[in-house]
Parts: structure tokens; C-alpha cells; sequence
């Protein structure tokens, strides 16, 4: 039996009973829908009708939208269900999350820099007030990886560094702040992820810690979480094969993702560590999911294992089918049925949703007036002033000066739709500030004549803008140069002859990329704070402040010189 007057729910008996007698209402279709979190892709009515909530479906997550746009179909969505939703949505940096007009405070790694707990939970009140004044009631977030292997092309700034303590605090603030604005929060991706080098999108990957290793770390977040009242947990396609053989003995010889193992579901998880709330699966559709068993298996299996919903799907419609031949066939038993909806219900429950009538669920129009309000902007501004960070600057280069520089070769490395956004204010801060700015272009640098007399001739410094975002499907996010006959062309083979300035304004690792440049900066994130405060940086206004929650230095002692 799930407690439910206990941690996480907390429900009083009139809770409660609204569970069970919801539950006992349902048709066997309303039950099987309940497990569904698809990702939705339109507002228009036919579709939210007939694509999704004819599925009966738990919950919803749409990508970033205007404001007003997605508030008005969360609205439509709460209205026209007759069990109350989740609306979720990945509140990691802000409320941009859910809304492209929403605050963009900055990456947790950007929080962690501050090396201040008070920046986690002004992360987390910017993530979750904004959140909520769009309908959001579930934030996927805090990411409580541990950022341990420097290669790992997906955790990286979404993390608060390589420290477990530190990501525990930082972890606890955002809680904090979740909770003053009643949203639930999805502690993720269990059992962690950072260990390795891949990506769970492509393939499983793989927590290779002993269980004495990953107690001391990843086990005592989700433990000091846990013990917290943490609501839900957000299971990735990790395998840790360490526990995984420690609870059964006649472990297979292959990767099987914690979101289909009953052994870190149950035994580890819910057993071991006593969690009693809402467990979801990471998004299907990865790799790391599809690939370790037939999908018509792996899909009610997911739930028989041990989690209670199911996060996106290849196709809403067969993925229901296959939930319900599952249970026709006995792959999904009507107990684990039962227990996921039970847990699903009471979830919901214990945030109010099935004491408010379904237009009050999401707020008024009015209650957008909250985006990027001159309290969080500042907030935002802060941040980023007190988390750049100057990794070094062995030749002495700052602060940079228009009467010694004045010329300056510019350019961004990254291939990110951000890229535009981000040169383009950059360089005209640097005109702002008398630079003569010149952006590199590899056509016209195809064709120039680039001897070291006429490089030197034509510029006094260059700039690199590292803008090498964090993206799924992407097995790494080092740096890439286009060269001619390995001469180069925009390699920076020049650092003996002009001076050379690197600023990161994503992936904090590029300096293992190039060594030979002496001044290089880690700003974390790349939004219009940010920029604007490392500009101030480089001009000597003010001071860095910012402290690396990981090894910018790559374990490797040369990169320090």
C-alpha cells in the first residue's frame, strides 16, 4: 500500500478520497491514458482534441512559445479535460523555459560560479513564478547530475559542477523557491548522469561507479533529496551496473537503462533509498530507451519496472496501443497499473489541482505581467556580473584597450542558432567601445593573402566567442576549425604574433582545444547579461568574480600556462 498521508503527498483524508474515487470512476482507457506525458506541438483546438486528450492523457510539455500563446493553450487543455493535467515544462535557466519571452537568468553552472546559494534559489523563483503564470505546474528541474568526466557533451553548464556537495545545496534552493510557488520539481536523471563520454540520446549510457562510489555521491543527492520530500524523480536511460548486478545475481551482459530496470526502480530506488513519490521516465524517443528492447515490450514494461508515467513518444497512438495489449497480455500487471495511477493521482492532488475549477488551474492573462520583471532582470543582471569567471591570463592581456587594440578580428566557433544573437551584440559592444571589429569570414579568409607580415599588418587582437552549446544527438561539443593544407585558416596558429582572447560562452572545457592561448575567460551562458558583464570584464570596469565549479583545466597541468 502507498501511503499517501506520508512523504511526498502529505494528503488529509478529503485528498485522499478524491484519489480513490476518481480512480474507481475511470474507464480502463482513462487509466491507460493517465500514464502519457506526450509532447505537444500545436494549439490549435481540432488538434489538442483529437490528437491528445481523445488519449486521455496525464500530463503535456511544449516547447518555448510566446507567453501568451502557450498560456491559452494550457487554458484550453486544463478546460476541456476531465482530470486535471500536468503542465510541464524544462525550467532549468529561467522562464524562458516554457516562454521565449520569459527570463532568461542562466545555466546552473552559471548559478554555481556565483559560488552563492542564493543564486540557485533566484533561479528557481525566476523559473517557477514564471512558469506558473503560464499554466506550468511541474518544472523538470533541478538537473542533479554530477559533472565528472569533462568530455560529456551533455551535461556540462546544465549541472552545478563536479562537486556532490555543492549540487546538493544548489539543488536545495531551487526546491526551496519550487515550493513557495507550489510546482512540483522532477529531480533528474537518475541514477546520474556525467560519468561517461556519450549521450543517453544516442545510446545508453553508463554510471560506472562502484556502490560505495556512487552512495558517497549520486546516492547522497537523491538520498538528502529524498529525505527532503522531493515529489518526483525523472529516471534517464543510464545504466549502473554496479547495483543492477548487486540486486540480481544473474545479471545479463548487457546496458539496460535504469528506465527498465527493475532493480534500480525497486530495489534501489523506492527499497534502498525509501522514495515513495512519482517516478517519469526521460523522453522515449532516445536511443538509449528504444534501443534495449522492442518497443511494444518496452513501453508497458517501463511501468511494470517500476516507473508510473511515460515521457514523449514515437507515436501517441501506437505507443497507447502497445500500453494496452501490455496489459491485455500481462507484461504490465494490474497491480503496477494501479500503484502508478495511484501515485499519479495523488500527485496532482498534493499541488491543489482537483481543488480548483478547470479555467482557474491556469491564471488570468494579467499574471504574465510577471515575465522579465525589473526584480528578476536584476537578479539576472547579478548573476552574470558575479559568475564570469577569468580561467587565466598568463600574458597579461587585460583589460583590453581601444588605443592599443584597436583593431580586432572576431569570431564565433559553434554552429548554434544563437550564434547571430550573440556576435552581432558583442561586436557592437566592442564598437561601442572604440574597437574597429572585423568578423571573420571563411570565404573571404579562403582566398586572402594571410602571411604573417600582412596579419600582423591588418590586426592588433583577436577574439574567439566559443558559442558550443549543450544539444542532444550530439556526441561531443569540442571545437571544430576549417584549415588549408594544415596551414589553417581560422586556427589560431597567430598566438606568437598577435595577441589571442578566448571567451567561452557555453562549454567551460575548450581550453584542452587550445592550449596556446594565454587569456581565456568562462561565462557559462550566452544571453545578453552575460555578454554585456564580460564586456565589462575586459575593459577593466569591473572585476571577476566568478569561481569554477569544475576543473577548467581538464586534469591536465600544461593547460595552466
Amino acid at each position: 500500500m502507498i501511503d499517501l498521508k506520508a512523504k511526498p503527498f502529505y494528503l488529509n483524508d478529503e485528498d485522499i478520497q478524491w484519489v480513490m474515487e476518481t480512480k474507481a470512476s475511470m474507464l480502463i482507457e482513462e487509466k491507460i491514458g493517465q500514464l502519457f506525458v506526450p509532447i505537444g506541438y500545436s494549439g490549435d483546438p481540432g488538434y489538442l482534441e483529437g490528437v491528445m486528450l481523445r488519449r486521455h492523457i496525464g500530463g503535456i510539455l511544449y516547447r518555448c512559445g510566446e507567453a501568451a500563446e502557450m498560456q491559452e493553450t494550457h487554458r484550453y487543455l486544463q478546460e476541456h479535460s476531465r482530470i486535471p493535467l500536468f503542465i510541464c515544462a524544462n525550467l532549468e535557466d529561467g522562464g524562458c523555459g516554457i516562454a521565449v519571452d520569459g527570463t532568461n537568468f542562466g545555466k546552473q553552472m552559471q548559478a554555481a560560479a556565483t559560488d552563492d546559494i542564493e543564486t540557485a534559489y533566484r533561479l528557481g523563483k525566476v523559473s517557477c513564478v514564471e512558469g506558473a503564470a503560464v499554466g506550468c505546474n511541474w518544472a523538470f528541474a533541478p538537473v542533479v547530475d554530477i559533472d565528472r568526466n569533462w568530455r560529456n557533451p551533455i551535461t556540462n553548464v546544465r549541472t552545478y559542477g563536479n562537486d556532490p556537495e555543492k549540487v546538493l545545496v544548489f539543488a536545495r534552493e531551487y526546491i526551496r523557491a519550487a515550493k513557495e510557488e507550489n510546482l512540483l520539481v522532477s529531480v533528474k536523471h537518475f541514477p546520474g548522469d556525467g560519468c561517461d563520454e556519450v549521450d543517453q540520446h544516442i545510446l545508453t549510457s553508463v554510471n560506472d561507479l562502484s556502490m560505495e562510489e556512487w552512495d558517497a555521491t549520486y546516492g547522497k543527492i537523491y538520498q538528502e533529496l529524498i529525505n527532503d520530500g522531493a515529489q518526483t524523480v525523472m529516471v534517464g536511460h543510464i545504466a549502473l551496473p554496479s547495483y543492477q548486478k548487486h540486486f540480481q545475481k544473474d545479471c545479463p551482459e548487457e546496458l539496460i537503462p535504469a528506465s527498465l530496470s527493475p532493480e534500480l526502480l525497486k530495489n534501489l530506488l523506492r527499497e534502498k533509498l525509501g522514495f515513495n513519490g512519482l517516478v517519469i521516465t526521460d523522453s522515449t524517443c532516445m536511443v538509449g530507451f528504444s534501443s534495449a528492447m522492442e518497443r511494444e515490450k518496452a513501453v508497458p514494461f517501463s511501468i511494470e519496472a517500476g516507473c508510473d508515467m511515460f515521457l514523449f513518444n514515437k507515436d501517441l497512438d501506437e505507443d497507447y496501443e502497445y500500453m494496452m495489449a501490455g496489459l491485455k497480455s500481462g507484461i504490465l500487471s494490474e497491480e503496477r497499473l494501479d500503484e502508478a495511477l495511484t501515485r499519479i493521482l495523488a500527485t496532482k492532488a498534493s499541488i491543489g489541482l482537483h481543488r480548483k475549477a478547470a479555467g482557474e488551474i491556469v491564471p488570468g492573462s494579467d499574471a504574465l505581467s510577471i515575465l522579465k520583471n525589473e526584480t528578476f532582470s536584476e537578479w539576472a543582471k547579478e548573476s552574470a556580473d558575479r559568475a564570469v569567471t577569468l580561467v587565466k591570463d598568463t600574458q597579461d592581456l587585460l583589460p583590453i584597450d581601444p588605443e592599443k587594440q584597436k583593431r580586432v578580428l572576431l569570431e564565433i566557433l559553434g554552429e548554434c542558432e544563437s550564434n547571430d544573437r550573440v556576435i552581432h551584440q558583442f561586436e557592437k559592444r566592442l564598437q561601442d567601445e572604440g574597437f574597429s571589429v572585423e568578423l571573420y569570414q571563411r570565404e573571404s579568409f579562403e582566398t586572402a593573402k594571410f602571411d604573417v607580415h600582412t596579419f600582423k599588418d591588418k590586426y592588433d587582437l583577436v577574439i574567439y566567442l566559443g558559442n558550443v552549446e549543450n544539444e542532444s544527438n550530439k556526441v561531443t561539443n569540442r571545437l571544430s576549425w576549417y584549415t588549408f593544407w594544415g596551414n589553417g585558416n581560422n586556427v589560431p596558429w597567430f598566438v606568437k604574433e598577435r595577441p589571442v582572447l578566448f571567451i567561452s560562452f557555453a562549454n567551460p572545457y575548450h581550453l584542452v582545444d587550445v592550449p596556446m592561448i594565454k587569456t581565456y575567460i568562462n561565462a557559462y551562458s550566452n544571453n545578453e547579461n552575460v555578454i554585456d558583464a564580460v564586456v565589462e570584464k575586459i575593459m577593466g570596469r569591473s572585476p571577476f568574480q566568478g569561481k569554477s565549479p569544475v576543473d577548467p583545466f581538464c586534469g591536465k597541468e600544461y593547460l595552466r600556462w
